[in-house]
C-alpha cells in the first residue's frame, strides 16, 4: 500500500508512532487484539471532545471484546496531554487509551487521513484492524458530524462473529427486522445444497438461509 487511502484487506504498514502513552509500533504492538484506530481533526474542538468522552465511556465494552482504541491527530503530544488534562479536570473523564501525536502528519498522510482542502486537519476516519494487522472496515466522517460509538462497537462484534462462525451479519444485527439476532449462512454453491436449503425451517430460499449461534 502506498500513501493514500488504504483498501480493505490491506495490511497496516509498520510504523513507529509517538503517543500519550509513549512510543508504540503499529500494528505489531496490537498483535492478537482488535484495534480501532481513529483520527480527529484537532484537539480542543467541541465535536472531537464529545467523541473522546464517548469513546472513553465505551472503552470497557471495547476491551471486553479484545479490542483497543487508539486516537490520532496532527498535533503535538503536549497538546494531547493538555487536552486530556482538560477532559479529566473539567469534564470528569480520564482518557485511558493512547493518542498518536502525528505532529509531522506522516502517519495521517500514509493512511489517507488528511482532509482535502482543510490544511493539516484530519478527517474523522475509523480503521478497524484485526489481530493480524489487516484493515477490515473503514469509515470516513466529515468534520461536522460526530461518530456513533455503538455502531463502531457493533461492527467490531459483527466482524468477530463473521470470522468465528463463517457467516454474514444482516442489517442492524443483532436487531435485524427480518431475522433478529440470527446470522446468514453462506449461499449454496451447488444444486444438492440448494435443494436442501429450500427445505430448511430457517430459510427464505436456497440463497437466503439463516441460523442461531
Amino acid at each position: 500500500m502506498e500513501n493514500g487511502m488504504p483498501l480493505l484487506g490491506d495490511k497496516i504498514p509498520s510504523m513507529t508512532v509517538k503517543t500519550t502513552h509513549g512510543m508504540k509500533q503499529l500494528p505489531e504492538d496490537y498483535k492478537g487484539r482488535w484495534l480501532v484506530l481513529f483520527s480527529h481533526p484537532a484537539d480542543f474542538t467541541p465535536v472531537c471532545t464529545t467523541e473522546f468522552i464517548s469513546f472513553q465511556k465505551h472503552y470497557a465494552a471495547f476491551k471486553a471484546v479484545n479490542c483497543e482504541l487508539l486516537g490520532l491527530s496532527i498535533d503535538q503530544v503536549q497538546s494531547h496531554l493538555k487536552w486530556t488534562e482538560f477532559m479529566a479536570e473539567k469534564l470528569d473523564t480520564a482518557i485511558e487509551f493512547p493518542i498518536i501525536a502525528d505532529d509531522m502528519g506522516k502517519v495521517a498522510e500514509k493512511l489517507g487521513m488528511v482532509h482535502p482542502g482543510k490544511g493539516t486537519n484530519t478527517v474523522r476516519a475509523v480503521f478497524i484492524i484485526d489481530p493480524e494487522g489487516t484493515l477490515r472496515l473503514l469509515l470516513y466522517y466529515p468534520q461536522e458530524i460526530g461518530r456513533n460509538m455503538n455502531e463502531i462497537l457493533r461492527a467490531v462484534k459483527a466482524l468477530q462473529t463473521s470470522d468465528s462462525h463463517k457467516v454474514a451479519c444482516p442489517a442492524n444485527w443483532p436487531e435485524n427486522e427480518l431475522i433478529g439476532s440470527q446470522v446468514i449462512i453462506p449461499p449454496a454453491a451447488d444444486e444438492k445444497t440448494a435443494a436442501e436449503r429450500r427445505s430448511l425451517k430457517d430459510s427464505f430460499d436456497w440463497w437466503f438461509a439463516y441460523k442461531k449461534i
